[in-house]
């Protein structure tokens, strides 16, 4: 396994650009571990990794 850590905005330059104008600074400043890597990731991994970060949050904004 090749764990690594990248920004949200990395994910979303290299597999889902038009997704960026959705997200905030905030979001896309979220650290992400990745399993196996950036570079085995698909563009529907990245779509789930965008919707579980915005509903996380989302979810921390309520809890405070």
């Amino acid at each position: 396994m090749d764990m690594e850590t990248v920004k949200l905005s990395q994910i979303v330059e290299k597999l889902v650009p038009e997704l960026s104008s959705f997200l905030t600074e905030r979001e896309l400043d979220i650290s992400i571990v990745l399993r196996d890597g950036l570079s085995v990731l698909e563009p529907e991994d990245a779509v789930e990794i965008v919707q579980q970060s915005i509903l996380e949050q989302q979810r921390n904004a309520c809890l405070q």
